[in-house]
């Protein structure tokens, strides 16, 4: 099979993703074989790419956000039938059986693998999954739309939860990329009030098309304080700054797996009992109700597709901000 391979972490600008033909993979007990018909592309695939975030080995086939055909079962797999659309998200598998599992936190499995870093990724056209933790995905909704919603819709969603918003309240979101596009629906569903924190004109021109109530820079002062916000561009400078627009009491969540430094800064601007936050991974649970939320609003993803063929390319643009919204891989 035809697979987008990384030997080793490089900057994006030298192309380093080689298009290869390797072994197609054998689904093993408990999976599902699937037959990659769309990956979306997600930040964290660039910081693979360039080494922010490490692989426990190389090569590595990226992606994970995958929607694909299940084309074989493994020895054990009863609730998969051949022909059924599913998608395979960042959380590969998890050992549920440690304290994290046991209390609904699986996300934070320290013997957790993830598609695209320790288990083969969606840049090929074909990928095993984890029967379990597989996703069955909506009808209603094409490949194409449906891709995205399997990492930024679904952190996107999280990372409104862990910002503790609730309905009528005000949030800010912080860069506006494929996750935080999508978060700004759910919110709106929400009935609540988003300001947008953007350089980009043509990011700003989405979020309003979107439903933003108010578009600008970090370093603007937006009309009222936040109630909430969430951080998706991964630069530490950002977390200050926006303390600065939290209300008392307030929530701000990081979502970022990485994240340059956070400068030091003065107590003041934490005080108040505001709560600073990361955003780590994504639960089943997360999936299966962003999933079924997606389709009741219903989310109108912003999409721009590539072949397979430019990956190096896609992600480039993704690291220059020359994307609006997300962007996918067509196989």
């Amino acid at each position: 099979m035809l697979a987008a391979r990384l030997h080793q972490p490089t900057p994006i600008e030298e192309r380093p993703l080689r298009l290869e033909q390797v072994s197609r993979p054998v689904a093993g007990p408990g999976e599902v074989l699937l037959k990659v018909r769309i990956c979306g592309l997600c930040r964290t695939d660039l910081h693979i790419v360039e080494g922010e975030v490490e692989a426990p080995g190389y090569p590595v086939i990226p992606g994970h956000q995958v929607v694909g055909e299940v084309v074989d079962l493994g020895p054990e797999v009863d609730h998969w039938r051949l022909g059924q659309r599913a998608g395979l998200p960042w959380l590969f598998r998890t050992d549920e059986s440690c304290d994290f599992c046991r209390r609904g936190l699986e996300n934070l499995c320290p013997a957790a693998e993830f598609t695209g870093l320790d288990r083969p990724g969606g840049y090929a056209e074909y990928v095993v999954a984890d029967a379990a933790f597989a996703l069955p995905l909506p009808e209603t909704m094409s490949d194409e739309l449906t891709a995205p919603l399997l990492c930024a819709g679904i952190i996107g969603y999280r990372s409104l939860r862990q910002a503790d918003l609730k309905p009528g309240e005000r949030v800010g979101l912080v860069g506006f990329g494929a996750s935080a596009h999508l978060a700004l629906q759910v919110a709106r569903h929400w009935g609540c009030q988003v300001y947008v924190f953007t350089r980009s004109q043509t990011h700003r021109q989405l979020a309003r098309r979107l439903g933003a109530a108010w578009t600008g820079g970090a370093e603007d002062q937006p009309p009222h304080p936040l109630d909430c916000g969430v951080i998706f561009a991964p630069d530490g400078q950002l977390v200050p700054m926006i303390l600065d627009k939290l209300r008392p009491g307030g929530t701000l969540a990081i979502n970022a797996i990485h994240l340059s430094p956070i400068p030091q800064m003065d107590y003041e601007r934490i005080y108040g009992e505001r709560t600073l936050r990361s955003v780590a991974n994504l639960t089943r649970q997360d999936g299966h109700e962003f999933l079924a939320l997606a389709a009741q609003i219903p989310i109108e993803a912003q999409v721009t597709s590539y072949p397979l063929t430019d990956a190096n390319q896609a992600l480039a643009d993704l690291k220059h901000s020359r994307i609006d919204g997300a962007a996918v891989l067509t196989l």
